[in-house]
């Protein structure tokens, strides 16, 4: 892996080289600036620390926390065909400190507590707005106890706290997964920040929301959804004790 690569603003430049040319320049360069946001902003957080990460597509953010110091990254995928695409992922140092697992995230979170797992740090990024039980998903995180939990998700503007619902397709692998065989579409909750804060705050959480704003206008490739105007926006917020 070229040097550049292990640099933050750059990290996921490697895949452009990757078979099959899922990821084109416009792809990488919003995985690099997101990358900048919920990696590079908690390196400190991140390193020598066991990290959980929902909902792992296919190893790319897995891969990311490993290759920014962290002692052990778990995931959890709803999708084997997207777990098995990490096995052509480049054979790194840190790959081995990855481990996917297929499996719905709330079963697998279960899974953990039972097992009495804890995780320093929990990432739901590009989840929170293809679920239903938002707060039931934050309740079983926080049995694992970690120190902080990244979430980078569409939510709702609307200054009150409330939960948007929509159906979407379950054919997209970006999109939620069925809920009995043969479901075409899924109903989804889209949180308001304000829901965010207040579900996190019962659980003794703060919530601080990321400066997307402090991003140059000339780099905003591919993050549109990060500045579009009218009732959602995607935003990036960390919930801490």
């Amino acid at each position: 892996m070229a040097e550049t690569q292990g640099r933050s603003e750059g990290f996921f430049s490697f895949l452009g080289s990757m078979d099959g040319g899922k990821y084109d320049d416009l792809a990488i360069a919003r995985m690099n600036l997101r990358h900048r946001f919920v990696v590079q902003k908690f390196s400190e957080e991140i390193k020598g620390q066991r990290v959980l990460d929902l909902a792992s597509h296919d190893g790319r953010w897995p891969y990311a926390f490993a290759a920014a110091g962290a002692r052990q990254v778990v995931g959890i995928e709803g999708r084997k065909e997207l777990v098995d695409m990490f096995d052509d992922y480049p054979e790194t140092p840190y790959k081995n400190k990855v481990s996917l697992t297929v499996g719905d995230i709330y079963d697998g979170v279960r899974k953990l507590i039972e097992q009495r797992e804890r995780f320093d740090v929990v990432a739901v990024l590009g989840i929170y707005y293809h679920i239903m039980d938002h707060y039931g998903l934050l309740v079983l995180i926080d049995q694992l106890r970690p120190k902080i939990i990244i979430v980078d998700s569409e939510f709702m503007v609307d200054p009150w706290p409330h939960v948007a619902i929509v159906l979407e397709a379950t054919s997209k692998d970006l999109n939620t997964t069925p809920y009995k065989e043969n479901q075409v579409r899924a109903p989804v909750g889209i949180p308001s920040q304000q829901a965010m804060e207040k579900m996190a705050e019962s659980l003794g959480y703060k919530t601080e929301w990321l400066d997307w704003e402090s991003v140059s206008l000339d780099e905003r490739r591919g993050v549109e959804d990060y500045y579009r105007q009218g009732k959602k926006r995607r935003f990036t917020c960390v919930l801490r004790k």
